[in-house]
């Protein structure tokens, strides 16, 4: 029996709980959560996916402006769809955990933020970060200007190696400076 089972066999718990941050409760819980959003006609799969459209309807998820990307990062699914297992909802609810490392925290945050997945946040990475946290309507969207001058802040703090892009150990550098980022990246369910 697969892992929509109405209860979780104990020997993959154990396991679930090994390879997370998470505690059994949390990972019951979870499994919970996710055996809701799972189609009726997929209930016998022993491993489902759960298309990202389902995965957005969490209130967790809903208010957050990185949701898209944080689904396409988690997500296994050979066809980038965002979909996720199982086994992928529990590694996003596990980094997303108060009991997650700042390191693990760090850099599933910079690979949210590294939209174009090339393993640096460049300017258009950083520019489609500031529109999402502040809103990409006419009323909150930055001038070209401030978001020029914005961004040329961003690099001068973070950009070390002055290349015009930030790698990850530069945005950990950044993030181990900033005492709040371990308590607001998280996702409780």
């Amino acid at each position: 029996m697969g892992t929509t089972a109405s209860q979780l066999p104990k020997d993959l718990l154990s396991e679930y709980q090994e390879l997370t941050f998470l505690t059994k409760q949390e990972i019951l819980l979870a499994h919970k959560r996710f055996t809701e959003l799972v189609a009726k006609e997929d209930r016998n799969d022993p491993s489902p996916r759960v298309p990202m459209s389902k995965i957005l309807t969490l209130p967790e998820l809903k208010s957050n402006p990185f949701r898209k990307r944080i689904c396409h990062v988690f997500s296994t699914s050979e066809s980038k769809d965002g979909s996720l297992t199982f086994e992928d909802f529990l590694d996003l609810l596990s980094a997303f955990s108060d009991s997650a490392t700042l390191e693990i925290k760090s850099h599933y945050a910079f690979r949210i933020f590294d939209f174009d997945d090339d393993g640096t946040l460049d300017r258009g990475d950083l520019e489609k970060l500031v529109n999402c946290l502040t809103g990409e309507t006419d009323d909150t969207r930055l001038t070209p200007e401030e978001m020029k001058q914005l961004i040329n802040n961003i690099l001068e703090e973070s950009d070390i190696d002055k290349d015009g892009t930030v790698n990850l150990s530069e945005f950990q550098h950044v993030i181990s400076r900033s005492p709040d980022f371990v308590s607001s990246f998280k996702i409780v369910l």
